[in-house]
């Protein structure tokens, strides 16, 4: 499912798109998930998973500057990935729907922004540890860097190719280093 979701987005996936891909009749769709919405639902948890994997991989790393450095890097071969389309679920999933899907489009809103916390949380941390990696505010540094990583998704669905993406990534990574 997670490859319809991300072609056409909630409310561009239709009924008969999510049944034809499972190879399924209505009644079973509706005994499996409940509703298109609960089957998104679940889908965006999934799809969170390997997200939050990403993620605390990156915030692990000894510097802020090598956490930051592999959160792009690692979001760029996702966004990239040969198996499935090009670009985020929380960036392409919600972002033009209509009021019917306001809830939806909410959840991938707070999901977008759920970054940003984390970042200026790793980048103050390390501050406080004398890690002078990074320059620059926490919050503004930690609200750039979500600003490139949603764009890099918008990049990757645009066509961009990982090479491109990692040449983002590259200008990126020399702006917010601290000489």
């Amino acid at each position: 499912m997670l490859p319809i979701f991300i072609e056409k987005g909630y409310e561009g996936a239709t009924f008969s798109d999510l049944v034809a891909v499972m190879g399924i009749k209505p009644p079973s769709f509706y005994a499996a998930f409940g509703s298109k919405e609960q089957l998104f639902e679940r889908v965006v948890g999934l799809y969170a998973q390997r997200g939050e994997a990403i993620v605390q991989a990156a915030l692990d790393q000894p510097t802020a500057y090598k956490a930051i450095e592999k959160l792009l890097r690692d979001t760029a071969d996702a966004d990239t990935d040969p198996a499935r389309p090009a670009g985020c679920l929380y960036v392409q999933g919600a972002l033009t729907c209509s009021d019917k899907a306001a809830g939806i489009r909410e959840v991938l809103a707070q999901r977008r922004l759920a970054i940003e916390p984390l970042l200026q949380e790793r980048i103050r941390s390390a501050l406080a540890a004398g890690d002078q990696s990074v320059g620059g505010d926490p919050a503004k540094v930690a609200r750039f860097l979500s600003t490139v990583i949603h764009g890099l998704a918008v990049q990757a669905a645009s066509g961009a190719t990982r090479a491109a993406l990692h040449e983002v990534v590259d200008v990126t990574l020399d702006g917010i280093r601290r000489s």
